[in-house]
């Protein structure tokens, strides 16, 4: 049976192209829905230029007809603007307030009453990012859903970039006889995709065990590439750490993607690594390192001084690890620094869009605050000789409109996982204090 969708706003702004992904039922965004968007079109930010694409995209369909009689989509399905529905009697004892969400639900309730008088009622659906818009529905008894069509997976099956397996003991000494093995010896296990790493422990409960990454072509199994001597004074605390390195310190690899909880050692890791190919090896012309603006809390508003004394309070969590690395004992010394080198630049994302970057070590941190357009936006710059490295902890959104399996990291990490380009870990054990550590299992 067909549905009715009503959208509220965010989803548009979410996802401009959420018009198409209902198949062939009836779409319906209310008129305030409108004004909503026209209010957000001249923001600078990714909300704005989602605004902006909604309203050529409904003005394309003009051509076709009107929008508040409907019409019909490729499909199979129908969009309407609509324009009644909107009467308050059926909410005033409820919700009384004439705001904007109110008359969203207002057309979503209206049209569940009307629908629900018929001999086939179709069922009516409000779809909304709000949580709360999602509860007033229910409370009206009308079918109220989160936009899940953007949504990769959850983080509980989300790819690690590390299986353990469990063998015969003789398949681990295969391995350190021949130093490799044949992913087809593995069959039925697993599946593994390229430079994935492997532990491949006894099955009969011994000790016995082995560390391996899947090659480029995922056909075989092979020894990590670098030992585990320190990188800039940073060695790596626990298997997750070590294999970050290994993605890191591998030219091979162009795209590496961190995952995991605050204080697992990302960002150190990355700057170390990052450091090590620019200023040792002269591997890359400059190591870039950028975040977005994006506020934890209520916003700061806006700052005094020029460019570079507006981004540093963002960026500061930048120049505190730059500061460990560099062991400096003064305020501004790290700054004299960099200032020295002239191969390390700290930058917001606000200024990516439009640029090319050959032959840079590019680090991305907070990545879970991009959409999904954002992400393909920042990849899209890499150029030539370049490598870039996106991490971040999914579970720390600060993003209005982005969760833990709708933002950008988390799709660059579902998509990416076939790919021989790219590699990908998830770092679960907390190394920056024994009070850090028990705060994010507690807290």
């Amino acid at each position: 049976m067909k549905k009715i969708y009503v959208l509220d706003t965010n989803v548009l702004l979410h996802d401009p192209n959420a018009i198409f992904a209902f198949e062939d039922n009836e779409v319906i965004i209310p008129a305030v829905v409108l004004e909503e968007i026209d209010s957000k079109k001249r923001n600078a930010d990714e909300i704005g230029r989602n605004a902006r694409f909604v309203s050529r995209l409904l003005d394309s369909l003009r051509e076709t007809g009107r929008l508040h009689d409907g019409i019909q989509l490729e499909n199979g399905g129908s969009i309407k603007v609509e324009l009644n529905h909107r009467s308050f009697a059926k909410m005033q004892d409820f919700f009384g307030e004439n705001t904007n969400d109110n008359r969203i639900l207002a057309v979503a309730v209206n049209y569940h009453f009307e629908e629900i008088a018929k001999p086939e009622p179709r069922p009516v659906v409000l779809v909304s990012k709000d949580t709360l818009v999602r509860i007033k529905a229910d409370v009206l008894g009308v079918n109220a859903e989160d936009y899940m069509n953007d949504r990769t997976v959850s983080l509980s099956e989300m790819y690690m970039g590390c299986n353990t397996i469990h063998v015969h003991p003789s398949v681990i000494d295969e391995f350190y006889t021949f130093r490799q093995l044949n992913v087809s010896s593995l069959a039925g296990k697993c599946e593994l995709y390229p430079h994935e790493f492997v532990i491949l422990k006894d099955e009969l409960g011994t000790s016995k065990s082995a560390l391996l990454k899947v090659s480029k072509d995922g056909k075989k199994l092979e020894p990590l590439y670098l030992s585990n001597d320190p990188v800039w004074g940073i060695g790596a605390r626990n298997a997750q750490q070590r294999m970050a390195l290994e993605l890191l310190l591998n030219d091979d690899i162009p795209l590496v993607t961190l995952t995991g909880k605050a204080g697992t050692g990302k960002t150190l890791l990355a700057l170390a690594a990052g450091l090590h190919k620019v200023e040792d090896e002269r591997k890359y012309k400059k190591l870039l390192i950028a975040r977005p603006v994006v506020p934890m809390g209520k916003d700061i508003g806006y700052l005094p001084g020029e460019k570079e004394e507006k981004l540093r309070p963002w960026m500061q969590p930048i120049y505190d690890n730059l500061e460990f690395l560099f062991d400096t004992k003064k305020s501004g010394d790290i700054d004299k620094i960099l200032a020295g080198l002239g191969s390390i630049q700290v930058e917001a994302l606000t200024y990516i869009r439009g640029r090319s970057i050959p032959g840079q070590f590019i680090i991305i941190d907070e990545a879970q605050n991009l959409s999904k357009h954002e992400v393909k936006t920042i990849i899209t710059r890499v150029g030539e000789g370049s490598k870039i490295v996106l991490m971040g902890d999914p579970e720390q959104i600060d993003h209005p409109y982005l969760d833990s399996t709708s933002n950008g990291l988390t799709y660059t990490v579902e998509r990416f996982k076939r790919q021989a380009v790219s590699g990908h870990i998830t770092l679960e054990k907390g190394e920056r204090s024994q009070l850090a550590q028990l705060a994010t299992e507690v807290m």
